[in-house]
């Protein structure tokens, strides 16, 4: 049984790990610290259980057939979508199934263009964008939350601004109020960025934008795995993340959105499911959520992920959030100590989530991530899909730990020790703390 200390103890983690049979595998012959839990999260056996149970005992198609299976398919479904909505301080109608965070933003996205085309009728209008109408993002987003909005400004004319980052790759809420204007009409940013870690005042900003009758559009794909989220608190009109992020299986993805919104947001995606009544002229659409719920739904994975809400229940938000904090707070300590390492983001004793990208001097990101996995570590390099945010910083790519619930303080500690190595190990020069910047010594 778990402790009841605020924050996860050592034996904590320990009963945690038992649930998670891929982290009793060896790597290269070394015992995996999986620390690449920002791309995608280990599943804990209940959450497996959940799925496979639903398949050998429930499978069939919701909504559809009258029979007992079906009508039983049917009723887990939308139980799962109850538990998400619920894990979020929404009702269960402000919930929409997408197969992940990039398809919700782009059903937001191309929900607006269609209503830019006039579809949608009077109701829709709100989402209507026209030359001279702007949308705003921030130099730090990933390429799913920056994207759509690039190919919704191209389609109706409007401009795509952007808030840009400071030298340590952050910004705050007072870098987007100047540009937020009456003429703002979406604003869209991450809750928490996958490279720096850094946390957004979204209710802040949220109130800066809806003064000038902006709606807000949240990716919480690193936020909804490891911290408490309530949207009525955050106060945004849309709200996105990803099973598979948050021990989940992958397919699988949420939309939030407030329900006046989503009743009268086109829907881009068209088929079975989701009308009401077609003629081989037109077809009218179901209200939200099955509007946008066009085909075979993601039913097992649904089922599953609602599982992986209970699991993340059981265990606490708070209690990892706290934790996770510790474990990066621990990883920017030790890399600080370590000549050659530039962190990205904010150093030690500031607030961010659990995870640390860094760049060493005179090797390619990918050559120590294949370092560091042949001592058994797994961590992500690359551009994490935010190449304006590397170009900004003078970066290709970049090396991230990402810490969870399962993560111990050893593993953090033998990231550290191997990352001391790298250098070292491929020959580059040797950097001593007086030749470099703050930044590179990770108190930018």
């Amino acid at each position: 049984m778990l402790s009841t200390a605020p924050h996860l103890t050592h034996d904590d983690v320990e009963l945690i790990r038992r649930d998670f049979p891929a982290l009793t595998a060896t790597v290269n012959g070394e015992p995996l610290a999986y620390l690449d839990s920002g791309a995608t999260a280990q599943r804990p056996l209940s959450v497996l259980d959940a799925e496979r149970d639903f398949l050998l005992h429930h499978n069939a198609a919701v909504h559809r057939g009258a029979h007992t299976t079906a009508g039983e398919a049917t009723e887990l479904f939308e139980d799962a979508r109850a538990t998400v909505a619920a894990f979020v301080g929404a009702a269960p109608e402000e919930i929409v199934w997408t197969s992940n965070a990039t398809d919700a933003i782009n059903l937001v996205a191309y929900g607006f263009a269609n209503a830019s085309r006039g579809r949608g009728g009077p109701d829709a209008a709100r989402f209507a964008l026209i030359a001279g109408d702007e949308i705003l993002v921030t130099e730090a987003e990933h390429h799913a939350n920056l994207v759509p909005w690039q190919e919704l400004a191209a389609t109706t004319g409007a401009t795509l601004r952007f808030v840009p980052v400071r030298d340590d790759g952050t910004w705050e809420a007072e870098d987007a109020r100047h540009l937020i204007t009456e003429r703002t009409r979406v604003f869209a940013f991450s809750h928490v960025s996958n490279v720096t870690g850094f946390v957004a005042s979204v209710a802040e900003l949220s109130a800066m934008a809806h003064a000038v009758g902006a709606l807000v559009v949240l990716d919480a794909c690193q936020s909804a795995p490891h911290r408490r989220l309530d949207v009525a608190e955050l106060d945004v009109d849309f709200l996105a993340f990803s099973g598979h992020k948050m021990l989940g299986p992958t397919g699988i993805g949420v939309l939030y959105g407030r329900r006046e919104l989503l009743d009268a947001l086109p829907p881009f995606r068209t088929g079975g499911s989701m009308i009401t009544t077609v003629t081989m002229d037109s077809a009218e659409y179901l209200p939200s959520p099955q509007r946008f719920e066009a085909g075979t739904q993601p039913v097992s994975q649904a089922v599953a992920l609602a599982e992986a809400v209970r699991y993340l229940e059981s265990v606490g938000l708070e209690r990892i959030e706290a934790r996770e904090d510790e474990l990066a707070q621990r990883m920017l300590d030790g890399l600080a100590e370590i000549p050659g390492i530039r962190i990205i983001g904010r150093g030690a004793g500031s607030p961010r989530a659990g995870l640390v990208a860094f760049d060493v001097a005179g090797v390619h990101a990918h050559d120590v991530g294949q370092f560091l996995d042949a001592r058994g570590l797994a961590v992500r390099v690359g551009h994490h899909c935010t190449q304006p945010l590397h170009r900004r910083l003078g970066l290709i790519a970049t090396t991230r730990a990402s810490a969870y619930l399962y993560t111990t303080t050893a593993e953090v500690d033998r990231l550290l020790a191997a990352v001391a190595e790298v250098r070292a190990y491929f020959g580059a020069p040797a950097v001593g703390v007086s030749d470099l910047g703050a930044s590179d010594v990770g108190e930018a």
